[in-house]
């Protein structure tokens, strides 16, 4: 979940950004390693402990048969942030391509492709999203691409402008004069020194996606059950609301700390990068 750039600019950073940092690292341990976390069976559980309230036994508590509900949410991390980092990562590659092309290929080429991140745009990302699960069918993959698409302009829109800015810089210019072809100097000039607000904003953009397929869990376009996915968990819950308050508090808890922790984490990436 954490990149390079970002483990490097939280070093030296105010305890708030080591809070979060530390929340990160440990939801990215529940995605990769969640026998490490728990030993109990995220898909059965015992009937005689149904409905049993946070208690050291069962920190989250149980849900309707018995489940462990930490346990459920420490093994839907990988689901949810797996299919939050496919959502990102098509929105990083679509957007950057069509970044990159727009801001060296001339202003007919331009002008084309801000008007096709005009009309992503003008289409609220979260029906794209509903669109393309109902299209293609509920699932984690057609999830994390329906939301990707959403954030290609927003992507394409940042790399553009910083693809214009390095552009005009004196020593790329001099790259041009000199005779090397213009893809080389795209490779070696421009997108090493315009990729740094591009991954300060995935990591902004990894929360808003990881929202959104929560969202689409709650209303059963992601995993299908039983399979533990936050949003999902929330919305089992919510038919026991007066009488099992934690089955939706606390998942969705976990989900809020995790979104304030990437935003916090993401305005120190801007910071440093002078953003």
């Amino acid at each position: 979940m954490l990149s390079t750039p970002v483990i490097s600019a939280v070093k030296a950073a105010p305890w708030s950004v080591r809070v979060s940092s530390a929340i990160l690292v440990l939801v990215t341990a529940w995605a990769i390693v969640p026998g490490l976390f728990t030993n109990q069976d995220p898909l059965s559980g015992n009937r005689l402990e149904k409905f049993q309230p946070p208690s050291w036994a069962h920190w989250f508590g149980t849900d309707h048969l018995g489940r462990d509900v930490l346990t459920r949410v420490i093994y839907g991390t990988s689901h949810t942030i797996l299919t939050a980092g496919l959502a990102v990562a098509v929105g990083l590659v679509v957007g950057s391509l069509v970044g990159i092309i727009a801001g060296v290929s001339g202003p007919v080429v331009d002008a084309v492709g801000m008007r096709f991140s005009d009309v992503l745009l003008a289409l609220p990302g979260f029906l794209v999203s509903v669109w393309i699960v109902t299209a293609y069918g509920a699932g984690p993959l057609s999830v994390g691409i329906g939301v990707g698409i959403g954030s290609i302009a927003i992507f394409a829109r940042v790399f553009r402008a910083e693809v214009m800015r390095v552009r005009a810089l004196d020593y790329v210019e001099a790259a041009f004069l000199s005779g090397e072809s213009r893809w080389s100097v795209v490779r070696r000039h421009i997108v090493p020194n315009a990729i740094g607000a591009v991954v300060a904003l995935a990591v902004i953009d990894l929360s808003a996606a990881i929202l959104a397929i929560s969202a689409l869990g709650y209303l059963g376009y992601s995993a299908p059950p039983p399979i533990p996915e936050w949003g999902l968990l929330v919305a089992e819950g919510r038919s026991y609301l007066a009488t099992a308050w934690w089955l939706t508090s606390l998942p969705g808890a976990v989900i809020l700390v995790v979104i304030v922790a990437l935003g916090v984490v993401s305005r120190r990436v801007l910071k440093s990068n002078n953003i």
